[in-house]
Protein backbone atom coordinates (compact mmCIF):
# COMPACT_ATOMS: atom_id res chain seq x y z
CA UNK A 1 0.00 0.00 0.00
CA UNK A 2 2.88 2.38 0.73
CA UNK A 3 5.11 1.22 -2.13
CA UNK A 4 5.22 4.79 -3.44
CA UNK A 5 7.65 5.60 -0.63
CA UNK A 6 10.23 3.18 -2.04
CA UNK A 7 10.66 5.31 -5.16
CA UNK A 8 11.04 8.61 -3.32
CA UNK A 9 14.34 10.38 -2.88
CA UNK A 10 15.42 11.63 0.53
CA UNK A 11 14.25 15.14 -0.39
CA UNK A 12 10.86 13.81 -1.51
CA UNK A 13 10.51 11.81 1.72
CA UNK A 14 11.34 14.89 3.80
CA UNK A 15 8.73 16.88 1.85
CA UNK A 16 6.19 14.11 2.45
CA UNK A 17 6.90 14.07 6.18
CA UNK A 18 6.50 17.86 6.35
CA UNK A 19 3.21 17.69 4.41
CA UNK A 20 1.86 15.01 6.74
CA UNK A 21 3.00 16.88 9.85
CA UNK A 22 1.23 19.98 8.59
CA UNK A 23 -2.00 17.99 8.16
CA UNK A 24 -1.71 16.36 11.59
CA UNK A 25 -1.06 19.73 13.22
CA UNK A 26 -4.08 21.26 11.51
CA UNK A 27 -6.20 18.41 12.84
CA UNK A 28 -4.61 18.64 16.30
CA UNK A 29 -5.21 22.37 16.47
CA UNK A 30 -8.91 22.01 15.74
CA UNK A 31 -10.96 23.57 18.49
CA UNK A 32 -14.49 24.57 19.38
CA UNK A 33 -17.26 23.09 17.26
CA UNK A 34 -14.75 21.95 14.63
CA UNK A 35 -13.84 19.09 16.97
CA UNK A 36 -17.14 17.44 16.04
CA UNK A 37 -16.70 17.18 12.28
CA UNK A 38 -15.17 14.47 10.19
CA UNK A 39 -11.96 15.56 8.54
CA UNK A 40 -11.67 14.59 4.88
CA UNK A 41 -8.74 17.03 4.48
CA UNK A 42 -6.70 14.84 6.82
CA UNK A 43 -7.75 11.67 4.98
CA UNK A 44 -6.77 13.31 1.69
CA UNK A 45 -3.12 13.25 2.78
CA UNK A 46 -3.08 9.51 2.04
CA UNK A 47 -1.97 8.51 -1.44
CA UNK A 48 -4.90 6.17 -2.07
CA UNK A 49 -8.00 7.97 -3.26
CA UNK A 50 -11.03 6.21 -1.88
CA UNK A 51 -14.43 7.48 -0.92
CA UNK A 52 -14.64 6.85 2.84
CA UNK A 53 -17.31 4.32 3.64
CA UNK A 54 -18.71 6.05 6.71
CA UNK A 55 -21.65 4.88 8.76
CA UNK A 56 -23.62 7.27 10.93
CA UNK A 57 -25.29 6.06 14.13
CA UNK A 58 -28.97 6.79 14.75
CA UNK A 59 -29.53 10.14 16.48
CA UNK A 60 -29.88 8.91 20.09
CA UNK A 61 -26.68 6.86 19.90
CA UNK A 62 -24.90 9.63 18.02
CA UNK A 63 -25.81 12.16 20.72
CA UNK A 64 -24.68 9.79 23.48
CA UNK A 65 -21.36 9.56 21.65
CA UNK A 66 -21.13 13.37 21.50
CA UNK A 67 -21.78 13.57 25.22
CA UNK A 68 -19.17 10.87 25.91
CA UNK A 69 -16.65 12.71 23.73
CA UNK A 70 -17.29 15.95 25.61
CA UNK A 71 -17.00 14.18 28.97
CA UNK A 72 -13.68 12.67 27.90
CA UNK A 73 -12.43 16.18 27.14
CA UNK A 74 -13.34 17.19 30.70
CA UNK A 75 -11.23 14.28 31.97
CA UNK A 76 -8.32 14.58 29.54
CA UNK A 77 -8.14 18.39 29.34
CA UNK A 78 -9.80 19.73 32.50
CA UNK A 79 -8.08 23.11 32.17
CA UNK A 80 -9.02 23.68 28.52
CA UNK A 81 -10.42 27.07 27.64
CA UNK A 82 -14.18 27.29 27.14
CA UNK A 83 -15.37 28.02 23.60
CA UNK A 84 -18.78 29.52 24.36
CA UNK A 85 -20.10 30.17 20.86
CA UNK A 86 -22.94 28.69 18.88
CA UNK A 87 -22.16 26.53 15.89
CA UNK A 88 -22.18 28.49 12.61
CA UNK A 89 -23.94 26.21 10.11
CA UNK A 90 -22.82 28.09 7.00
Amino acid sequence: MDDDLDAMSRDQLVAEVLRLRTAVRAHRDTSGHDLCWHHPDLWATLPERVEPDIAVPPWPRFMRGCVAHRQSLDEQAPDAAVHDAEHDAR
